[in-house]
């Protein structure tokens, strides 16, 4: 079967497509770098071309408020009437957990577009929330760095392995559409500030993380059911002890 990868080159995409092709399927990585570009709609026909199935993990590559919606925005528009012309029968999307109660923010008021666009469109979808990935641990630091430390809210999260992320796009993928949205999350609940302090203790950073509960997730105020999911999400097996062994084992 043929499954087209929007966005398959980035951190999600690259392990969808290898899984895609080890499971004996086309899975074509399509993105600006292979002449592909969804805002535009340049190489969406002939990409499009007799897929079955459309896989989009794309980003945005600004996430200025302004900036994300146009992409979300213009690219799903793109895209979705690229799939309709083509005859593609299941779009999946990976969009985040939380995104209708947090939408405050300016990232996640555009993804609430994207998922709005797919319900809207007449082509069969399942759509992904995922929790955050343990990759993004790194940047949320940064983004809550207030010179010599670290504040970040107590709020609970459930944060995911990358790898369990892509097994997962795999297994919709070459499901059935849902027609509807599907939560995925990582085994463990846990404080967004204590896990950020347990990656800059593992990674020998010496800053410290205040837990504050007026502090800001990217400007957004969280509490426990924010970031969480709900009932009977698909749930990965990578805890983040195995996944920071696997991941800084060679560093």
């Amino acid at each position: 079967m043929k499954i087209v990868v929007i966005g398959g080159t980035g951190l999600i995409g690259t392990k969808l497509v290898n899984t895609l092709r080890q499971r004996g399927h086309e899975a074509v990585a399509a993105s600006p770098a292979s002449g592909v570009n969804t805002v535009t709609g340049e190489g969406l026909p002939k990409v499009l071309a007799g897929a079955q199935v459309v896989v989009d993990v794309a980003n945005s590559p600004s996430f200025e408020d302004k900036a994300v919606l146009e992409f979300f925005e213009t690219s799903g528009r793109n895209l979705l009437a690229a799939e309709a012309t083509a005859g593609v029968k299941h779009h999946v999307a990976l969009s985040v957990v939380g995104t209708e109660r947090l939408l405050s923010g300016g990232y996640f008021r555009a993804k609430m577009v994207q998922e709005r666009l797919i319900k809207a469109s007449k082509i069969p979808y399942t759509i992904v929330q995922a929790t955050q990935f343990f990759e993004f641990l790194g940047a949320i630091a940064q983004s809550a760095s207030n010179g010599e430390g670290v504040s970040l809210p107590p709020a609970l999260f459930q944060p995911i392995a990358s790898n369990d992320v892509a097994a997962a796009m795999a297994d919709f993928a070459l499901g059935a559409p849902v027609n509807g949205t599907v939560e995925i999350a990582g085994p463990e609940r846990v404080s967004l500030a204590e896990l950020v302090q347990r990656f800059l203790i593992a990674t020998k950073d010496p800053r410290k993380v205040t837990a504050d509960t007026r502090a800001r997730y990217f400007g957004i105020e969280l509490n426990d059911q924010s970031l969480t999911p709900g009932n009977n999400p698909r749930i990965g097996s990578t805890n983040f002890d195995v996944w920071f062994s696997q991941s800084y084992s060679q560093r």
